[in-house]
């Protein structure tokens, strides 16, 4: 189980992130794209994905990890339960949500 200190700690980590509010949670930035975001919750993550496609593979595949609200229907973003990842698992998921929406340049340098 992960907390939001975690989140904060890996996302930080990442090339050119910070951090501001998103509707009343911390949200986490690469060059002015929002890559990651805390639930109002506390318990869940917000993070967008590469595509529907992708979103409906995740929940279908890990229920107890991923899943989703009508308000994000029609939308490439999945919520992930933190109590049910590791933080292996996190910096995974955080890092592929940061390559969606860092610029090209900056994601290839990252992955080397």
């Amino acid at each position: 189980m992960v907390t939001e200190d975690d989140v904060r700690r890996i996302a930080l980590a990442l090339p050119e992130t910070g951090e501001k509010t998103m509707y009343g949670t911390p949200a986490f930035y690469v060059r002015g794209k929002w890559f990651a975001r805390m639930g109002e919750d506390g318990d869940l993550l917000v993070l967008p994905v590469a595509s529907e496609e992708e979103k409906a593979g995740l929940l279908a595949a890990e229920p107890a990890t991923f899943c989703t609200t009508p308000h994000y229907d029609g939308y490439a973003v999945v919520l992930v339960r933190l109590g049910a990842v590791d933080a292996e698992e996190l910096g995974e998921l955080l890092a592929d949500a940061w390559r969606l929406r860092a610029p090209k340049r900056l994601a290839a340098d990252y992955d080397g």
